[in-house]
């Protein structure tokens, strides 16, 4: 989907912006004697974006200035008189893509397809992103021969011609971030609670929707969402509480929780509205190919788009402009598993046994278990991948992981192009040098993958926001001891802390939610038959060159009769959404044509 688009035509920078996404606010165009800056998303905050780009603008005009990126979900281009800006906030949400050619740059855009030629695409792209859901954001790599990506937190500095100057890394800056560990009784939380508050409050829009599902992390952001909100003097925006409701099955022990939920956000919010979608008819899987062949780039999460588009559509049928979930904070605010393996590093055994034990009590698992995943595997992660495939042979989903290469994809492919590299690569994003560190970075990629949100966003008017993946919150819980966030049998403690005065006793107290695997359950029963008829059918050559494809059948079978795990079934996913990508490739339909409305033109 392409929301702006830079090209030069004799010369001069030509600079176009998606006339819908201007009118919705989701683009902001501002110019000053220095230059020109057309902005896609937010900077600083969503209720003041046309300041935020004025902002952006004004601090990197300088040249050789290197100013830390704002706070924001967002990417630019910035047109100087002697120079151009490309550039992404360090959580990379929005796509941005550049063509080179000899070293010059000749167009950038949000679309990759709009850049690319579907005949000539990079067969490395490919081996990256079967590595697992979070190879895109991360790598330069576009599908598409030529054509990159600029990477989250990069500035990509070009001369008034296109002429490739440069790319840097600039980092965040973290306003209000806590610069203690956290250790002291209550201070993490408290530090949690202003970080979380300031985060909510940079992304309430006019009409502001929660996602509400009676957990802690979407209850915790709406509740803030609800107290802010109300303490206006002037109130003069609208909540919105949204959710998917299941009559039956086992998403059904949920509904209590949503319902106390709800009430509990509008005894702060009485005018909050509900918007409760029921849902009993979704699965997982519905209308596949659409949903796998519309994005710009393959989509790993493109099985479970029917239920959210569900409910976003819901939301921008009464017109909300902002919508926020609680994704990420599983992995940002609850303890760090992986700091056992820093334990480990320092020879601290016995600490290192007391916090295993207590990891497993959390997550009812063995103690060895707990040890093999996050201090074991860490370390030699394709070692220790290879082993599990050895010692759990018999299907084609056994014993498959993150990083091995999955049986169906062709061992002549993976040699010719790379997958080991990726692998390697992968893994060591994954973990690092140190894995108690990387695992915010990761955690950034893995939580919310919304290409979805993206895609509608014409549509609907809004972006998904993340407050859980606000720089602010990532830094605040890096700060803090990994003590601090451990509660035998108390999930993401750090949290119940800071919400203790506003969630209610049963949400506060729960520790486990009921996970979607009826929908799963569902979708495959009800469409695997479609899956493996895709399969068979496909007619894009890259499809039979990448793919035993009766192996993948196989594991779409065996998927079926729930043998596997979440790892093998993500790997399964992501590989049947890059078969529906290829065949809508080709497809000039698939691309809704974009109204553009100039920026900068040139002479």
């Amino acid at each position: 989907m392409e929301a702006l688009r830079l090209e030069w035509s004799g010369g001069a920078a030509k600079l176009r912006a998606a006339e819908a996404m201007v009118r919705h606010g989701l683009v902001t165009t501002v110019s000053s004697p220095a230059g020109t800056a057309a902005v896609v998303g937010w900077v600083g905050s969503v209720h003041d974006r046309l300041a935020g780009a004025h902002a952006l603008l004004d601090a990197f005009g300088r040249p050789g200035a290197e100013p830390r990126l704002p706070a924001g979900d967002f990417a630019a281009v910035l047109v100087y008189r002697e120079r151009v800006l490309l550039m992404r906030d360090e959580q990379a949400r929005i796509p941005l893509f550049f063509r080179e050619s000899g070293g010059r740059v000749t167009a950038a855009s949000t679309s990759a397809r709009g850049l690319g030629d579907a005949a000539d695409l990079d067969p490395r792209y490919f081996c990256r992103y079967l590595t697992g859901n979070m190879a895109q954001p991360h790598s330069e790599l576009s599908p598409f021969a030529g054509v990159h990506r600029v990477l989250g937190g990069e500035v990509v500095e070009l001369s008034a011609t296109g002429a490739m100057r440069g790319r840097h890394v600039h980092r965040t800056a973290r306003e209000g971030g806590s610069t203690t560990d956290g250790s002291r009784p209550g201070e993490a939380g408290q530090d949690l609670r202003r970080a979380l508050e300031h985060a909510v409050g940079r992304r309430l829009g006019g009409m502001t929707a929660c996602h509400v599902s009676g957990g802690t992390d979407s209850t915790s952001v709406a509740l803030l969402a609800a107290r802010l909100l109300a303490a206006q003097e002037s109130p003069s925006a609208d909540l919105v509480l949204l959710a998917g409701r299941f009559g039956g099955g086992e998403l059904a022990g949920e509904r209590p929780y949503l319902d106390e939920a709800v009430e509990a956000v509008r005894r702060y919010a009485p005018a909050a509205r509900p918007l409760i979608v029921d849902a009993d008819d979704v699965a997982d899987f519905d209308d596949f190919r659409h949903h796998a062949g519309d994005p710009d780039e393959p989509h790993a999460h493109a099985f479970r788009a029917p239920f959210w588009s569900r409910l976003h559509a819901a939301a921008a049928d009464v017109g909300c402009d902002t919508l926020l979930t609680g994704c990420g904070a599983d992995p940002v605010v609850d303890a760090n598993p992986l700091h056992l393996h820093r334990l480990a590093r320092s020879g601290q055994l016995g600490e290192l046994r007391r916090q295993a034990r207590a990891h497993a009590a959390v997550g009812q698992r063995g103690v060895r278990e707990i040890v093999r995943a996050h201090v074991v595997q860490p370390t030699l992660p394709l070692a220790a991948e290879r082993i599990s495939r050895l010692t759990r042979r018999g299907t084609v989903l056994a014993g498959l992981g993150n990083f091995t290469r999955p049986p169906w994809l062709r061992p002549g492919f993976a040699r010719a192009h790379g997958y080991r590299a990726a692998s390697i690569a992968e893994s060591r994003f994954r973990f690092g040098s140190r894995p108690e560190q990387s695992l915010y970075d990761a955690a950034n990629y893995l939580a919310a993958p919304d290409p979805l949100s993206w895609r509608y966003a014409p549509r609907h008017g809004f972006f998904l926001s993340h407050p859980f993946l606000d720089p602010e919150v990532i830094a605040t819980m890096r700060h803090r001891s990994a003590e601090a966030a451990l509660r035998a049998g108390r999930p993401k403690a750090v949290l119940r802390e800071a919400m203790a005065d506003l969630l209610p006793p049963r949400i506060h107290d729960r520790v486990a939610k009921i996970p979607f695997n009826d929908l799963y359950v569902r979708g495959l029963r009800a469409h695997g038959d479609e899956l493996i008829d895709l399969c068979r059918s496909a007619r894009h050559p890259l499809t039979a060159e990448l793919f035993d494809i009766d192996t993948l059948c196989r594991a779409v079978r065996e998927a079926q009769l729930g043998l596997g795990d979440s790892y093998s079934w993500d790997r399964m996913n992501g590989s049947l959404a890059l078969v529906g990508w290829l065949e809508r490739l080709g497809d000039r339909r698939s691309a809704a044509p974009v109204v553009a409305v100039p920026v900068i033109a040139g002479s």
